[in-house]
């Protein structure tokens, strides 16, 4: 029996994002971040969360080809999550 073949290229260089999503309250019940893995082929990681009945908040990073990323993030959006990065520099004198 084969095994199961990744959706992207295992010879895609990986790439990465760390962003702020913003749900607005009618997603707050739905398994966003759940969808976004089974839609793509991306490794999620949970940095951050606040989750109220109004709000939720949740620091994401992503893994994944570089295409899949950009799709994941896309399709965010256009599910009505604000899509933010997290930025991650500092002022320097």
């Amino acid at each position: 029996m084969a095994a199961k073949k990744s959706k992207s290229s295992k010879f895609a260089t990986p790439s990465s994002a760390r962003l702020w999503l913003m749900y607005p309250p009618k997603l707050i019940k739905q398994p966003v971040i759940w969808e976004l893995t089974h839609k793509f082929d991306l490794v999620t990681n949970v940095r951050q969360a606040s989750v109220t009945d109004e709000i939720g908040i949740v620091c994401l990073e992503l893994e994944g080809a570089p295409a899949e990323v950009e799709a994941g993030i896309k399709w965010l959006r256009k599910l009505g999550v604000n899509v933010e990065p997290v930025e991650l520099g500092t002022v320097e004198s």
